[in-house]
């Protein structure tokens, strides 16, 4: 495959597209945040990168505490207008109609229109030229009621979610290529796999079958 040489610059992609909250009271606000990932598991990091000119930027630095929520298709419009808006003008909950939710760890409201929030506290800041990096531990995590299976297990990709490549939002394929280890998966894993997921897409509709009956026949 043929390469083009480019300058040196920020194309790693895709990144997540979220909505940080932060602040309390009448300073609660909303940041629109690319930078962010994993740092480690346990305990659980994460950072993000917040530029030292944006209003959220002093408020995250004096609470040291803040809120990652995940964002979706739903949520893509609020999403890109609390990462053009400053918090300095703007009521962004208010103006967005997103639900402040106090949160049990930290102070800073959580958005209850988000599908899963994680509650961070902030461990060390490391400053860099244009930006700040808060690197935080997870403290508390809540998910939406409905992405929780029978099993207790969490099915984001129920979630709608949605990323960000080099200026566009993007929402991600519901259809997975591939669960992690498929790649050397033996054949009888795959074919049990396989028949499970046929199972519980099976019962899934039966069960939607018999809801749309009932409500027919009230």
């Amino acid at each position: 495959m043929e390469k083009v040489t480019l300058d040196a610059g920020t194309l790693l992609c895709p990144v997540p597209a979220v909505m940080v909250s932060c602040g309390r009271d009448t300073e609660k606000n909303i940041i629109t945040i690319a930078w962010t990932g994993i740092i480690n598991s346990k305990p659980p990091l994460t950072y993000i990168s917040v530029r030292k000119s944006r209003y959220s930027h002093d408020i995250i630095l004096k609470e040291r505490e803040f809120v990652i929520n995940l964002t979706t298709r739903q949520l893509a419009f609020a999403t890109d207008w609390c990462g053009v808006k400053s918090g300095e003008d703007f009521d962004k909950f208010d103006e967005m109609g997103l639900t402040p939710v106090d949160c049990q760890e930290v102070k800073c409201p959580m958005i209850g229109e988000s599908p899963v929030n994680l509650e961070c506290k902030v461990l060390e800041v490391r400053e860099y030229p244009s930006h700040d990096m808060f690197v935080a531990e997870i403290v508390r995590v809540h998910a939406d009621k409905s992405l929780i299976d029978e099993d207790g297990r969490l099915e984001l990709d129920k979630a709608g979610l949605i990323t960000y490549i080099h200026g566009e939002y993007f929402g991600v394929n519901k259809a997975p290529i591939g669960r992690f280890g498929f790649s050397v998966m033996r054949r009888k894993t795959r074919k049990r796999i396989n028949r499970e997921k046929h199972l519980k897409r099976a019962e899934a509709n039966r069960r939607a079958k018999a809801a749309r009956s009932h409500r027919k026949n009230r």
